[in-house]
C-alpha cells in the first residue's frame, strides 16, 4: 500500500489533492483598518487563561484585507482563483507574560483553502461573502490613494449583512493603529471524538513567525461602522463607543511556522 501524502486533507499517493500546500505561505494585500472602542467587559470575556486584560481594554480593531497568497513555489498566482481571497477579522488586545498581544477572536473568509488554513493557525475562521472597494490609480471607477479617495467595505453570511463600513481618505499616517501591532496570539482547539466529557485531542496557544514583512504608505481618514444583530453571531457585543481611527495600507508578508506558548492540561 502506498504512502498517504498532503500537508492536510485531503491526503493521497500523491499529495496534490490537499487543500493546502506545505508553509511557507506568502501573502500580499490591502488593509482597510478601523479602530475604536467598545465596552471593555465584552473583550475581556473573549479572552482565555493565561491571557489577561491588557491596558486600555476596550480597544478593538475591524479589519477589512483583500490578500494574494501563495506558496513557496508560486503556482498559485498563475491559476488566481487558487490565490486570491477576501477576509474581515476582529482583533483585541490582551497581555501575556507581562507583554501586550493580539487577538483574533472572530474572523470570515470567502474561499476555503484560506478557511483550512486560518483553522491550522489557530484563526476562528467562518465563511462568508466580503468586499472592499478597490483604489484605482486611472480612470473615475475607484478612489484615489489620496485625501478625498472614498471607500466602502461589506460584510455578509447566510444571506445576512453582518457589518459595513465607509472610509475616506483625509491624509497619510505614520503609525497603521495599535491595537493589530503586536505578536498574535491564538488558540488551536479540536475536540476529542470520544464524547464531550473527552479531554481535547488539541487545545494549545500559539503564536506566528511572520518573516519579510514590508508596507506602503498609511492612508489615515474618517471611518462610520455600523455593525449588525443577526443569529448564530455574537460579535455585534462589540458595539463602538468611541471611533480611535481608520487606516487604508497595502502589505506584505511570509508566514514561516510558529511556537506553540502554552497547553491546556485536564
Amino acid at each position: 500500500m502506498a504512502e498517504l501524502q498532503g500537508f492536510v486533507f485531503p491526503r493521497t499517493a500523491s499529495g496534490r489533492s490537499s487543500i493546502l500546500p506545505p508553509p511557507p505561505w506568502h501573502y500580499s494585500g490591502e488593509l482597510l483598518t478601523i479602530e475604536y472602542r467598545t465596552d471593555p467587559e465584552r473583550v475581556i470575556e473573549l479572552l482565555p487563561d493565561p491571557i489577561e486584560p491588557a491596558d486600555d481594554p476596550g480597544a478593538v480593531a475591524l479589519v477589512w484585507a483583500d490578500w494574494q497568497s501563495c506558496s513557496d513555489t508560486f503556482d498559485e498566482l498563475l491559476d488566481p482563483v487558487r490565490s486570491q481571497y477576501k477576509e474581515v477579522f476582529f482583533v483585541v488586545r490582551g497581555k501575556h507574560r507581562g507583554e501586550h498581544v493580539s487577538r483574533c477572536v472572530y474572523i470570515w473568509v470567502d474561499k476555503d483553502y484560506a478557511l483550512v488554513r486560518g483553522h491550522f493557525q489557530g484563526y476562528p475562521k467562518k465563511l462568508g461573502s466580503i468586499h472592499l472597494t478597490r483604489p484605482a490609480a486611472y480612470g473615475k471607477a475607484g478612489p484615489k490613494l489620496a485625501a478625498g479617495g472614498r471607500f466602502g467595505a461589506t460584510l455578509a453570511a447566510y444571506d445576512r449583512r453582518l457589518a459595513e463600513a465607509r472610509f475616506t481618505i483625509t491624509g497619510t499616517s505614520d503609525t497603521g493603529g495599535f491595537v493589530n501591532s503586536h505578536a498574535m496570539l491564538h488558540t488551536r482547539f479540536m475536540p476529542a471524538i470520544d464524547g464531550l466529557d473527552a479531554s481535547p485531542s488539541m487545545h494549545e496557544l500559539v503564536t506566528m513567525k511572520t518573516v519579510d514583512v514590508e508596507a506602503g504608505p498609511v492612508y489615515e481618514g474618517d471611518a462610520d461602522l455600523t455593525l449588525f444583530d443577526v443569529p448564530g453571531e455574537e460579535f455585534d457585543l462589540l458595539q463602538p463607543r468611541e471611533m480611535l481611527g481608520a487606516y487604508y495600507r497595502q502589505v506584505g508578508a511570509t508566514f514561516a511556522g510558529g511556537t506553540t506558548v502554552h497547553r491546556y492540561r485536564d
